[in-house]
């Protein structure tokens, strides 16, 4: 990947943050922004659009963290564990979907239902399945159990901070940025770099023709 792509990259990872932080917040916020619709108030509405567009920057910035750390986890791990790698992952990942229900319950004390987290933990693990599922379709059936991984726990780590904070709210401004930013990161690195490798194929076969040509004229 060169530089330009790498730069093009974490742009679009940041836009993509900030469109689904401003999409989420108009259900999340749906009293904010009609309190300020009727009557309308233009500079309140635009305040509030700006901060959550820069809101889901901000966690996009977050999403890139955790990504370019995974890829640092991801070959730490191989080199570790080596074959044993992707069983640790599984384990991790359930680890890790227990942990999302029965944690943010505890801290609930019992005010909101547990079929509550659970519905959480699945829908993660379901999208995050049908994600890794096109990575697996597009690369290798070898990167399912790694992008599962990368959706499911690194997505979570990500997410302690909504996690921890009393109330709904800021745990679905952040989710949604998140999840739209890992999705694009780990389904697009891929294709960047296969178009890389063409780009440099090409480049050294118009190399080779260019130095053929000079040799039949000498």
């Amino acid at each position: 990947m060169n530089t330009r792509n790498l730069v093009n990259f974490l742009l679009v990872t940041a836009l993509i943050g900030g469109v689904a932080g401003l999409l989420i917040s108009f259900f999340v916020q749906a009293e904010v922004y009609a309190a300020n619709l009727s009557p309308f108030n233009f500079m309140e509405v635009i305040g509030v659009v700006l901060f959550n567009f820069i809101l889901g920057v901000t966690f996009a910035v977050v999403s890139m963290t955790g990504f370019f750390a995974y890829l640092f986890i991801h070959r730490f791990g191989l080199s570790l564990f080596r074959g044993f790698w992707s069983t640790v992952q599984v384990g991790l990942i359930i680890f890790v979907l227990f942990d999302l229900v029965y944690f943010p319950y505890q801290a609930a004390n019992g005010e909101v239902s547990l079929i509550w987290y659970i519905l959480i933990a699945l829908a993660l693990l379901a999208y995050s399945w049908m994600v890794a599922k096109k990575k697996a379709k597009e690369t290798n059936k070898h990167a399912f159990i790694p992008a599962l991984f990368f959706m499911i726990v690194i997505t979570t780590v990500e997410w302690v901070p909504a996690l921890q904070v009393e109330g709904t709210e800021y745990m679905w401004l952040m989710i949604a940025p998140l999840l739209a930013c890992n999705t694009y990161q780990l389904l697009k690195l891929h294709r960047i770099t296969n178009k890389g490798k063409k780009e440099n194929i090409s480049a050294k076969q118009n190399s080779t023709s260019v130095k053929m040509k000079k040799v039949s004229k000498a």
